[in-house]
């Protein structure tokens, strides 16, 4: 340990320690079930959609042609769409991955998972389904599933994570985003290449050709491993 470590350590209080490590075993059994399967795609969603709603129907049928091409399916475990893609994998014998979150109104993992583990921490579960996925998938959804998207699409824009393809699955819902997309270009808040981050699309093939074409990672593999940031990658080159 170098000395400003050192120094830094003796500067926390016992509380800030003790959170400093609860932090780290969160994150710490969070990448350990990462490494345990293959990169598949992540689909995020509203928990509060019934399943008989016309976007649980799409998240079930793609969980279905996911699994049927041999891409395991993650989510966060819960009901609404992420109950529903689960199920759609699983009934044909997919594997499906929960990676659910404890909060104040108890969030109970689906009957659909192959695998679960549950966080106490949203970074940590965050990191968890970000290095879990070669593609992302985002159903309408309340503020979780917006500071899920917001956060993919601004470390995408940054270069902090590898590019990965992100469908927003639902034309007529996603049209206003669209719109606050268009507003962000029109005041130059963000630039032209930006908007290609992402595709709206009711087009679940669309999810499926795009895994496809990236294909099968080894479990032992991951896009993350070697992967720097820009700016690392700057500060290299000076």
């Amino acid at each position: 340990m170098i000395k400003a470590e050192e120094e830094l350590i003796k500067q926390l209080s016992i509380a800030d320690l003790e959170r400093a490590n609860a932090y780290a075993r969160d994150l710490g059994q969070g990448l350990k079930i990462v490494r345990s399967f293959p990169q598949g795609v992540t689909v995020f969603g509203s928990a509060r959609l019934p399943q008989d709603n016309k976007y649980c129907k799409m998240a079930h049928e793609l969980g279905h042609m996911l699994a049927e091409n041999g891409h395991a399916v993650i989510t966060g475990g819960g009901p609404g769409i992420m109950e529903a893609a689960s199920h759609g994998a699983y009934e044909i014998g997919g594997r499906t991955i929960g990676l659910n979150i404890t909060l104040a109104h108890e969030q109970f993992p689906n009957p659909y998972l192959t695998d679960c583990l549950t966080f106490e921490y949203f970074f940590a579960r965050k990191v968890a389904l970000a290095m879990s996925a070669k593609v992302f998938v985002f159903f309408p959804g309340g503020f979780g599933t917006m500071d899920e998207l917001s956060e993919i699409l601004c470390l995408t824009q940054e270069k902090k994570m590898p590019t990965m393809p992100i469908f927003l699955i639902g034309e007529s819902y996603w049209k206003g985003f669209d719109k606050i997309i268009g507003k962000m270009l029109a005041l130059k808040l963000i630039s032209v290449h930006d908007t290609g981050i992402f595709k709206i699309t009711n087009n679940l093939k669309d999810v499926v050709k795009a895994a496809n074409k990236i294909g099968h990672p080894k479990v032992s593999e991951n896009f993350y491993d070697g992967f720097r940031e820009a700016s690392a990658l700057g500060q290299a080159g000076n």
